[in-house]
């Protein structure tokens, strides 16, 4: 039923203030679905998506004895450049990181819509109980970190494109001491040790493990710096928001002040993280040595 003033004109139709809040709710409703699969995909498409025929990674059980018998094979052979089936390993690690990186961004990019959504619907909405209010708050702060988390996913899988081998190495289960990898890590960390003290690089394939793992950290600072900045520009922008907003907007204000807390935060917690790695690329045989002694 419509109603009218004197000049006809309609103020309002029975259907028309519950059309907002269902779209919102359907809108809402989708974004959490898209969530739902992203996630799910993240961690189970990059593997279906990037393995070839015939290359044995089947799970991360596969793979990491790949790595373990490949990681001998290229120790042993006394170059620089890897073995085929190393090649191979660290191709497909490259390609599964890619994929990685491709999923996490528009899962990022569906939580951010997710989230803005959720803070919209809240501050938009009328009088609510307190029970109503801290489900809106909760929702919104917990999908808030998630977008977070998700930008750190993001950040990463980029890591692991830029230096495949280094990410790849990770895997090895360096305190096995029994058995040819072993042998192997033993004379690594000797090597290392020699490194170390004397400044001297003992082995092609230990300056090649040495400037591949300066290239992974160093990736990670400038990365993490670069991801600094934008949570920066970030917060300004949500705190003049909150400076400008009226006391009156009670909800307004405060998710501004929630979001700007969280994102200077995150800020900080970057650039210790860009400074720590940017120390480590300039002087990685430590770390590295660290890393084959089972202290990473």
């Amino acid at each position: 039923m419509t109603a009218h003033h004197a000049g006809g004109i309609p103020l309002h139709t029975a259907s028309g203030p519950s059309r907002p809040i269902l779209s919102s709710g359907r809108k809402i409703a989708a974004l959490i679905a898209a969530a739902a699969v992203f996630s799910a995909a993240f961690v189970l498409a990059p593997a279906m998506l990037t393995t070839r025929p015939g290359e044995g990674y089947a799970n991360q059980g596969a793979l990491v004895e790949t790595v373990r018998a490949n990681f001998v094979e290229y120790w042993n052979s006394g170059v620089e450049s890897f073995t085929p089936g190393l090649q191979s390993a660290v191709d497909y690690w490259q390609r599964y990181h890619m994929a990685k990186a491709v999923i996490a961004v528009i899962l990022l990019t569906v939580l951010l819509s997710l989230g803005r959504a959720l803070w919209m619907s809240f501050v938009n909405a009328g009088p609510l109980t307190a029970g109503k209010k801290l489900a809106f708050v909760s929702a919104g702060g917990l999908v808030t970190l998630l977008a977070l988390f998700s930008s750190v996913l993001v950040m990463a899988n980029v890591q692991g494109v830029v230096a495949p081998f280094s990410s790849l190495i990770s895997m090895l289960p360096v305190a096995q001491t029994d058995g040819a990898l072993g042998d192997t890590v033993g004379q690594v960390r000797q090597q290392l040790a020699q490194s170390t003290a004397t400044g001297n690089q003992q082995s092609p394939a230990l300056e090649l493990m040495i400037s591949d793992f300066a290239r992974y950290h160093l990736a990670m600072a400038v990365i993490a710096l670069i991801a600094a900045a934008i949570s920066l520009a970030v917060t300004v922008v949500v705190w003049v928001r909150f400076a400008r907003t009226a006391r009156s907007e009670r909800r307004t204000r405060f998710v501004s002040g929630s979001i700007g807390i969280l994102t200077a935060l995150f800020t900080l917690g970057l650039i210790v993280v860009g400074v720590a790695n940017m120390g480590t690329a300039a002087d990685p045989a430590p770390a590295l040595a660290a890393f084959f002694d089972g202290g990473l």
